[in-house]
């Protein structure tokens, strides 16, 4: 039995706390089974937007003709594409266990709990008054043995196929049916519903829904009722709402169906860490499980599973063991984004959510095209959503489509993290022409709203 301070089981986001405690002069042990860094910088979040570089320029020449330029692409190189992609994520491995001293020793292989304090490695026994669990989540399983799920492209070790077909539609497979596409790989994207993105504000969903299709071959209401792999090819009978049936072929097949927990490869059965209904890690305000000095972070609780969110936990789990803060950690607003062809930004409530919720609201959506730099653009679709609460100009919810919304939707996070009153962000001196000029005329427009609300009342 080898004794450390920590224990930390997963080399993802939270092998910053262990390079932070080593620094500190904690006895570290970390165990990753596979490369470390975890899925974002591996499997996820970066790969991902590297190949999106690629697809928003092949994108931006395809649509020269808005801008009266006759262009045209001689040739993707969509092998070299994957060989830089790949290269890059081969040395995130090294460059994570670089960080590492020598107070924190690496264990290669899959841990598993024998009992609360107690993980076994590579038949190895280790133990710790504080143990992390960071183990992440995983894609469900494909419904054929040689289908994809995300986790395959990174790295690419397979042929580059030149048909693909897709299944899902959030926003992994919007995604990475945007990259495919764009690069010249025949793409079909194949939906259970008639929505994309369907945690997205109905409103922006619908927008997205119809640039999207503009691009990607989308069959809405369509399920796999047949697959059968056969001479290099996937060869699928295809099931519509109205039981017709239509036969369809690519040379590879991806599934984006969600994500599920990693928490039934740990050996919990021999602890007394709970899980919940989903299967997710149970946690306190602090991060503890229900067994004492075991806490979990990041996807492994299954509650904000987005990497800007598993950075802060970790972050502030820091603190809580090795500066022994008080006070739990409390995410004001969670916002995320959508890389795809549209972009998009959001945060707070929908208003389907804020109608639910009963909550008093106003809402107002207004276009880009009062910024000169939108305009330049040459696209109508671009919005601004905000959702307000009349009685206390407090923002509840906003929601951006449109080219760099990730980075416009930053203006307004500031506001809403400092005081959260929408009247700053009608207030406040913009760039001009700069694209987030686009935000005032929206703030204009919500703030008289709600002045308008208070006047009625």
């Amino acid at each position: 039995m080898k004794t450390f301070d920590l224990i930390v089981l997963g080399g993802g986001r939270a092998s910053h706390l262990a390079v932070k405690a080593g620094k500190a002069g904690w006895s570290v042990a970390l165990i990753e089974k596979s490369a470390l860094g975890g899925t974002c910088p591996n499997r996820g979040c970066v790969p991902s937007k590297l190949l999106i570089g690629y697809a928003n320029v092949a994108r931006a020449i395809k649509d020269a003709s808005r801008h009266f330029i006759k262009a045209s692409i001689e040739d993707i190189d969509v092998e070299k594409i994957f060989e830089e992609t790949n290269k890059y994520i081969l040395s995130i491995d090294s460059s994570y266990e670089s960080k590492f001293n020598e107070n924190v020793e690496i264990f290669r292989g899959e841990g598993k709990f024998i009992s609360d304090n107690v993980i076994e490695v590579n038949a190895q026994k280790l133990t710790a008054k504080k143990i992390v669990i960071a183990t992440g989540a995983r894609p469900n399983e494909p419904y054929h043995v040689k289908a994809w799920t995300s986790d395959d492209l990174f790295p690419l070790e397979r042929k580059i196929p030149k048909s693909i077909t897709i299944v899902g539609s959030g926003f992994v497979a919007c995604e990475l049916a945007n990259f495919f596409d764009a690069i010249g790989i025949e793409t079909k994207l194949l939906v259970r519903s008639q929505t994309l993105l369907s945690h997205e504000d109905s409103e922006i969903s619908e927008i997205f829904k119809n640039e999207f299709s503009k691009n990607v071959d989308i069959a809405f209401e369509t399920t796999i009722e047949t697959i059968e792999y056969k001479d290099g090819m996937f060869h699928m009978s295809l099931v519509d709402k109205s039981a017709n049936t239509s036969e369809h072929s690519s040379e590879a097949v991806l599934y984006a169906t969600g994500r599920k927990s990693n928490a039934d490869k740990l050996g919990l059965e021999n602890t007394t860490i709970e899980v919940d209904k989903r299967g997710y890690i149970k946690q306190d305000a602090f991060f503890e499980t229900t067994a004492k000095g075991v806490y979990v972070v990041g996807d492994a609780s299954g509650i904000h599973m987005l990497q800007h969110a598993a950075s802060y936990e970790v972050n502030h789990l820091g603190k809580v063991l090795l500066e022994e803060w008080k006070e739990p950690l409390v995410f004001k607003y969670m916002p995320h984004a959508v890389f795809t062809d549209p972009e998009i930004a959001s945060v707070g409530m929908s208003e389907e959510s804020a109608k639910k919720s009963g909550v008093a609201y106003v809402t107002c959506t207004t276009n880009w095209l009062a910024s000169a730099k939108a305009m330049s653009l040459r696209i109508t679709y671009p919005i601004t959503k905000l959702i307000v609460n009349p009685n206390t100009y407090e923002i509840l919810g906003a929601h951006l489509i449109g080219p760099d919304s990730a980075t416009m939707m930053h203006q307004i996070l500031a506001i809403m993290h400092i005081d959260n009153d929408i009247r700053h962000l009608k207030e406040m001196l913009y760039i001009h022409p700069a694209l987030s000029e686009a935000l005032l005329p929206a703030a204009v427009k919500a703030v008289g709203k709600v002045n308008k609300y208070r006047e009625s009342r």
